[in-house]
């Protein structure tokens, strides 16, 4: 049953990835990876407030399989974040390769841990 819930997850996750990825992207003239940059912390805010939901007792442990094995972790995608800043450095944007590192981890742990808050203020 647990891998039928990850695989609902990511089935809906991925192809939401995809869409999002191309809509932002095409929105912005510049070679910065917006779409990738996005989905990240937006996948890393809403694994944030699934684990926080799921300490306070405001969801289970299948919530948490579902929405936050399944759904977020196809969401978003560290192998094309790597893919893209190698680009940007075979590409000679060194100043936007280094900014995608650094916002990207930044911004993905910030919301993370902003979205463990709200997940536990709303549930506890």
């Amino acid at each position: 049953m647990n891998l039928f819930l990850v695989i609902a997850g990511a089935a809906v996750g991925a192809p939401l990835r995809y869409l999002s990825d191309r809509a932002i992207q095409t929105r912005h003239d510049t070679v910065f990876p917006w779409g990738t940059f996005t989905v990240n912390v937006l996948g890393s805010l809403m694994l944030g407030i699934i684990a926080g939901a799921v300490a306070a007792g405001g969801a289970s442990p299948q919530v948490q399989l579902a929405l936050g094995t399944g759904f977020c972790g196809a969401l978003t995608t560290y192998s094309t974040f790597s893919y893209e800043t190698l680009r940007l450095l075979e590409d000679d944007a060194r100043l936007f390769a280094a900014a995608n590192v650094v916002a990207s981890i930044v911004a993905g742990v910030g919301a993370a841990f902003l979205g463990v808050a709200i997940g536990l203020a709303i549930w506890s």
